[in-house]
């Protein structure tokens, strides 16, 4: 039965947004409204612009044969802007701080809104580039990694410090801790991640990068890509062994007297806002 236009679009919208950087063959949609394709190619027309306008982000179009649809999740620079600005006034707060040089962010992340927000801002950074999967470490990068890896619809995977026998066989890797020099180990299982993907390394801390070093390790075992690293605060640090890496981070946190917490580099490094 052939469906009305604004029924099509409504249902074509919700289809999108729940495939991200998934390709629809444009017959799907002729078969699933019962319409020509050329009424087709005129919804997408509109939601393209639409989306653009909204600032909710692009639909693409890829033409021949093997063609289709695909909505890429992406997010304007004033919003990214506005959601930072509020992320620095609620972490820029002396009670925050934590023994050892941490500063307190769990209640921040315990919004949906919040996490959704983050994701749809750390993907926009890959919009173009081939992610095959995010990796993280339990357990505080485990949400900010799951809202990239929905934007993013690739698997998101988990890192442990111990092995469970549920995991199978594993890979594990020992690595410093950047923050206190303890020797610590981490366990992937050797099915959750796959030989020669692109991995878009994620924490929610970034401190002295020893959790990071070693993710990057343990992915290289895999026989896989580092694409770049993602983290939602980092402290005021000497990135210096970070000079070959792609690593991204909202904010930037300052614990010298008082916890400062200033833009990260992803504003400037994905908008080049100064």
């Amino acid at each position: 039965m052939k469906v009305r236009r604004s029924n099509r679009l409504i249902d074509m919208t919700k289809y999108l947004l729940d495939r991200p950087h998934t390709l629809i063959p444009l017959t799907f949609f002729v078969d699933r409204y019962g319409s020509a394709k050329s009424s087709i190619s005129e919804d997408l027309g509109i939601l393209k612009q639409t989306f653009k306008d909204r600032g909710i982000g692009i639909v693409d179009t890829v033409p021949g044969a093997a063609g289709g649809t695909r909505f890429l999740p992406s997010i304007p620079a004033s919003e990214a802007q506005s959601f930072v600005n509020g992320l620095k006034d609620a972490l820029n707060d002396d009670s925050r701080y934590l023994a050892g040089g941490y500063i307190y962010m769990s209640d921040v992340l315990s919004y949906p809104d919040t996490l959704r927000t983050i994701g749809r801002i750390m993907a926009t950074k890959y919009t173009d580039q081939k992610i095959d999967a995010v990796l993280t470490v339990a357990t505080k990068g485990i949400p900010i990694a799951q809202s990239i890896a929905s934007n993013l619809n690739v698997p998101f995977v988990v890192s442990q410090h111990d092995s469970k026998i549920t995991d199978g066989s594993t890979i594990s890797v020992n690595y410093v801790s950047g923050s206190n020099n303890n020797v610590k180990k981490m366990v992937l299982s050797k099915r959750s991640l796959k030989a020669n993907s692109r991995v878009l390394i994620v924490d929610d801390y970034l401190k002295g990068g020893g959790t990071v070093n070693g993710l990057a390790t343990l992915a290289r075992e895999f026989n896989c890509e580092v694409a770049g690293v993602s983290v939602l605060a980092e402290e005021n640090y000497d990135r210096t062994e970070f000079a070959d890496q792609d690593y991204v981070s909202l904010v930037k946190v300052d614990i010298a007297k008082h916890i400062t917490v200033s833009d990260g580099n992803f504003l400037k490094t994905v908008f080049n806002q100064k």
